[in-house]
């Protein structure tokens, strides 16, 4: 197990969290729990109305683990605003073993609001449209990780621009 990790990719809607995520899930050959990709089909809804929770801290958290458990790295594409919320996966993987990274991607809201435009205008499957005004609302709500906290994942990656 000493080569199992699990990534956190932390950032507001058009970082680059699930490019980033495919990425490192070929190149590690790790296995994606990417949210958006699945409240649809599971939930039946592709907004995130409370429900996306249950997914990322229950379903996909328990498959990551056991994951975790075999061997197998994973690569959590949850945004995860809040310390609390990173902390809670940090020390879960801890528990069962594995070693922890956390990539955040802390661009500016310039850029991040040019890549929502964009993709607006022409959605993928399982995203939704995000206006200028829910991106700033969505940046008040972020909490950029301090670096007390990154010093205490096994590994950092910090990415702004």
């Amino acid at each position: 197990m000493e080569n199992a990790a699990m990534v956190l990719i932390v950032g507001l809607p058009g970082a680059g969290k699930t490019t980033v995520a495919r990425r490192l899930e070929v190149e590690r050959a790790a296995l994606r729990f990417t949210p958006d990709e699945w409240m649809e089909a599971l939930l039946g809804v592709s907004e995130d109305n409370g429900r996306r929770w249950v997914l990322e801290s229950q379903l996909f958290w328990g498959l990551a683990a056991r994951a975790l458990t075999l061997g197998a790295s994973v690569i959590l594409d949850y945004g995860c605003w809040s310390e609390t919320e990173r902390d809670l996966f940090r020390t879960r993987a801890q528990e069962v073993g594995a070693r922890t990274e956390i990539v955040v991607l802390d661009l500016p809201l310039d850029v991040l609001w040019e890549r929502l435009h964009a993709r607006n205008a022409a959605l993928p499957a399982g995203t939704f449209a995000i206006s200028r005004e829910e991106l700033v609302e969505y940046a008040a709500q972020f909490h950029v990780p301090s670096a007390a906290e990154l010093a205490r994942w096994d590994h950092q990656v910090v990415v702004t621009e």
